[in-house]
C-alpha cells in the first residue's frame, strides 16, 4: 500500500502502514473506554453521550473537510470521534432501544455495505489511499462512522452472546485481522476490500481490548478506570501520531 506522498500533496488520508493500523486499533480501542466512561462511570447514558460525541464528530469532521490537505492530528481526531460516537450510538440502539446485538449488527453491516454500494455507483471505485475530492472524503468518513458503529455491536455481540469473554473475542478478532493480512501479501483479491474488511475488524477488536481493561473481573475484565486508561490510550496515540508524523517529513524532506 505504499505510495509517493510528494506527488501526492493534496492528499487527505495517511498512508497505509503499519504503524497506521496501531494507530487505528487503539483509537478504537479508546472510542470503547472513552464512550463508556461518559455514559456509565459518569451516568450520562446512551443518548446524551451519542449527542455529545456526535457534536465532537461534526466540530472535527467540519475541520477536517476544510482542511487543504491531510493533517495528522486533526484526521485521527476524527477517526477517534467516529470510535466514541460509534460506541454509544450501538449501545443506544442495543440497550435503549433493545435491538440486541445480532439485530443491530446486521442492520449495520447492511449499512457499510449500501454505503459503499452507492460509492461505488457514484464515483465507479472505492477509495482508500487517495482521498482529494469532497465526493471521495464524504463517503470515506461516512464509511468509517458506519463501520465503527458496526464494530462495537459485532465486539459485544461475540464477546457476550456467544460467551467467549473479552479476551477471548480479541484473539478471535486478531485472528481474523492477520487472515486478512495474510490475504493481503498472498492474494490477489482486490486491495479496497482488503482494506475495509481489516478497517471494519478493527473496531470490534479494540471493543474487545477495550472492555478487557475496564470491566470488572467478574465479567472478564482487569477492572481498571475507564477514564484513566482512557487518557493513557489518548496520550499513547498523540505520541505515535507524533512519530510517524516527523518519519514522513524526513522521508518528504529527504525526497525534495
Amino acid at each position: 500500500m505504499n505510495r509517493d506522498r510528494a506527488i501526492d500533496a493534496f492528499n487527505k488520508v495517511p498512508e497505509v502502514t503499519l504503524a497506521f493500523w496501531i494507530i487505528k486499533i487503539c483509537a478504537t480501542t479508546v472510542g470503547e473506554t472513552g464512550g463508556d466512561a461518559l455514559s456509565m462511570t459518569l451516568k450520562l447514558g446512551y443518548a446524551v453521550s451519542t449527542l455529545i460525541f456526535l457534536g465532537f464528530f461534526v466540530v472535527t469532521l467540519g475541520a477536517e473537510v476544510a482542511a487543504k490537505k491531510y493533517h495528522p492530528f486533526l484526521y485521527w481526531a476524527v477517526v477517534v470521534s467516529t470510535t466514541t460516537v460509534g460506541t454509544t450510538t450501538s449501545d443506544y440502539l442495543d440497550r435503549t432501544l433493545k435491538l440486541g446485538y445480532v439485530k443491530s449488527s446486521i442492520i449495520l453491516f447492511c449499512g457499510v455495505l449500501l454505503v459503499l454500494f452507492i460509492w461505488r455507483r457514484t464515483t465507479g471505485k472505492i477509495e482508500f489511499e487517495t482521498i482529494t475530492t469532497s465526493t471521495n472524503e464524504a463517503f470515506y468518513w461516512v464509511t468509517i462512522l458506519v463501520s465503527n458503529t458496526l464494530g462495537t455491536a459485532l465486539g459485544d455481540f461475540v464477546a457476550t452472546t456467544t460467551g467467549l469473554g473479552f479476551q477471548r473475542g480479541a484473539i478471535v478478532f486478531a485472528a481474523l485481522l492477520a487472515i486478512v493480512a495474510g490475504a493481503h501479501f498472498f492474494t490477489s483479491i482486490p486491495k479496497n476490500i482488503l482494506f475495509w474488511s481489516a478497517y471494519v475488524l478493527t473496531r470490534p477488536l479494540g471493543a474487545t481490548l477495550g472492555d478487557t481493561l475496564t470491566k470488572p473481573h467478574a465479567d472478564g475484565g482487569l477492572a481498571l478506570s475507564r477514564i484513566t486508561s482512557s487518557l493513557v490510550i489518548a496520550v499513547a496515540i498523540v505520541i505515535a501520531v507524533f512519530l510517524t508524523d516527523r518519519k514522513e517529513k524526513k522521508k518528504l524532506a529527504a525526497l525534495a
